[in-house]
């Protein structure tokens, strides 16, 4: 039901793209896709509903190559996307599988479709990485195009934007974002996503605040309602009243002001009061991704995700494919170090060549180096990209995820050694030297860190996983994703043993998780001692700017002081007492951000 034009009504989502906007509400309602079922008994129709398909994939992919031409300046990094979007439509679970019920079934091209994106949806909610989670809607994006080309319906939904307006839309691709008159949008507001879909890195790449996964902004918002966007805090305020309006102006113009000094600075190293240096990285996946990285003050790149190169796609990646891939990055990055992380998935994603057993937990099953394990081929391949990629500015470092014990590291480092007897053989250039290393993820791998540390170049702690693992929550699992808690006593134990045995045997500490990327976390890991912090790159000015305004000796004694707390909340509110004692401005700018312990930090998304 809608609310009085005189109702004030305040929304909760994720902010993903700074800054505040109030304007006028322009609601976007794709019309629904029906999607009926109707069997097809003759031959002759079910071939004809088979060039039905194969048509409306050709014109998606037609508009998907003329939307490539014409991106407009500022979304130029993002043409490659649109590649990525032609090969899903010709991924082998989707355009294949669809193609097969089809002519195996005789279904209906559009109820097929449905059918095969359902089996996609489903391999992709196995992976327990939020980046991948997120890139779910991605899939849909893709497919709900081709479903309003076999209904007939048209692909343009931003046609009637007469004006300045804040786009309120249930979900927004790249695709999508390509079509929309930039000059006429303030903010975008959306129903679903999450901070790392594509929807947020291009609002951050246009400048243009955000709040995705309001849930129901569509339901609630009408055209021409005045809605105030904060995409810091991800608040999302409908029909506001004259002194909240003159609240948000008043805060627009400090946060603009703020904001514009700690980008400026956020090329400057990270160097707190009492002369210690942290190096700050970024954590990407696509190539596209450098431009921002470098932008926002990355001192490198902490954690490369490959595992991108090996989806949607209709053939295995070659090993010269991924070489070209890591060597683009080494170059764009040199002189600064670029770390390399191995195949990172579980079995299931990788299914259109490899067999594939059927797991009950896939979590606890074949993924990551066990899986590499049991295909060496694949591996093997990829090493050989990583050290070829080495040669060129010295700057790579390959890392092992989900390492559980010194056995399944020493055959890992062996086949490093005999690729680079390979290469020595065949006259291929590499780095002798190359560091590796190994994520620290899982509590095995923490009670023999001492161990570890004397087999490796360094480690990088996956506080994602490590909080899954060794508090057994499933954080995407709503029944008990309050118990993800960043701040519990038993995980900062753990990383404090990490490190201390790291610093032991001389090797440096990253730590990649999402924890990294929350500013308000700086005086913790800090106190932690850890040596390198990696994040997305939006969170990198922030975090840069409390580094340099914190004081490390005062951070441990902090850090000595929270490990003595027996729970989340006892430690989360002295994190609260600190930052607002010492961080008073960043607090007042984004408290609706502060992580609290369990559920809203990480289960619902950290607000940055």
């Amino acid at each position: 039901m809608k609310h009085s034009m005189k109702e004030e009504l305040k929304l909760k989502g994720i902010g993903v793209s700074q800054g505040i906007v109030i304007g006028k509400a322009f609601v976007v309602q794709k019309g629904r896709i029906s999607i009926p079922y109707y069997v097809l008994w003759n031959e002759e129709d079910i071939q004809k509903e088979c060039e039905r398909f194969i048509w409306a994939v050709d014109q998606v992919e037609n508009e998907f190559l003329h939307l490539k031409e014409s991106l407009r300046n500022g979304m130029a990094d993002y043409a490659s996307l649109l590649d990525v979007y032609r090969l899903i439509l010709r991924d082998q679970l989707i355009y294949n599988e669809t193609l097969n019920l089809i002519k195996s079934r005789g279904l209906n091209a559009i109820w097929a479709l449905n059918m095969a994106l359902e089996k996609v949806q489903q391999v992709f909610e196995s992976v327990d990485e939020s980046c991948v989670f997120d890139r779910l809607s991605d899939v849909g994006s893709v497919i709900e195009r081709v479903m309003r080309k076999l209904s007939g319906q048209k692909s343009d939904i931003f046609e009637n934007i007469r004006e300045r307006s804040v786009l309120v839309i249930r979900d927004l691709s790249p695709a999508d974002a390509a079509q929309i008159p930039l000059e006429k949008v303030m903010a975008f507001v959306l129903d679903i996503g999450g901070k790392t879909s594509h929807t947020a890195i291009i609002a951050r790449s246009l400048n243009i605040p955000a709040v995705v996964a309001t849930e129901r902004a569509t339901k609630e918002v009408e055209t021409g309602d005045l809605v105030v966007v904060d995409g810091t805090s991800g608040d999302v305020t409908i029909r506001p009243r004259e002194n909240t309006i003159r609240y948000y102006v008043e805060l627009q113009l400090r946060l603009e002001n703020y904001i514009k000094e700690i980008n400026r600075k956020a090329s400057q190293p990270a160097i707190t009061k009492d002369g210690s240096r942290i190096k700050v990285e970024a954590n990407i996946e696509l190539l596209e991704d450098v431009v921002s990285a470098k932008d926002s003050g990355a001192e490198g790149i902490g954690l490369y995700r490959t595992e991108f190169a090996f989806m949607n796609r209709d053939s295995f990646p070659t090993e010269e494919e991924l070489y070209q891939d890591y060597r683009q990055l080494a170059e764009l990055m040199a002189p600064l170090s670029v770390t390399i992380r191995t195949l990172d998935v579980g079995a299931d994603k990788l299914t259109p060549w490899l067999p594939v057993p059927d797991e009950v937990n896939p979590a606890l099953g074949l993924r990551s180096v066990r899986l590499c394990l049991k295909y060496p081929q694949v591996l093997k391949m990829q090493i050989r990209a990583i050290l070829r990629a080495s040669s060129y500015a010295k700057n790579v470092k390959l890392m092992f995820p989900l390492i559980s014990g010194i056995g399944e590291l020493r055959i890992l480092k062996n086949m490093v050694w005999k690729a680079m007897n390979e290469l020595r053989r065949e006259n291929i250039p590499f780095d002798e030297d190359i560091p590796i290393g190994v994520m620290i993820e899982v509590p095995s791998a923490v009670a023999i860190a001492d161990l570890l540390a004397s087999e490796v170049d360094f480690f990088s702690i996956g506080t994602n996983d490590l909080i899954q693992y060794a508090l057994a929550v499933d954080r995407h699992n709503e029944n008990v994703a309050y118990l993800f808690e960043s701040l519990h006593p038993g995980l900062l134990r753990m990383i404090k043993f990490t490190v201390d045995s790291a610093h032991k045997r001389g090797i440096p500490v990253s730590l990649c998780g999402e924890m990294a990327g929350e500013p308000f976390y700086v005086p913790v890991l800090l106190g932690l001692e850890v040596d390198t912090l990696s994040m997305n790159a939006q969170s990198i000015p922030r975090v840069k700017n409390l580094i340099r305004r914190s004081i490390r000796e005062d951070c441990k004694r902090f850090v000595r002081k929270i490990l003595s707390k027996k729970t989340a909340k006892e430690i989360n509110e002295e994190l609260r007492h600190l930052v607002i004692r010492e961080f008073h401005d960043e607090y007042h700018f984004f408290q609706e951000g502060f992580p609290s312990d369990g559920f809203s930090l990480l289960g619902a998304g950290v607000r940055l």
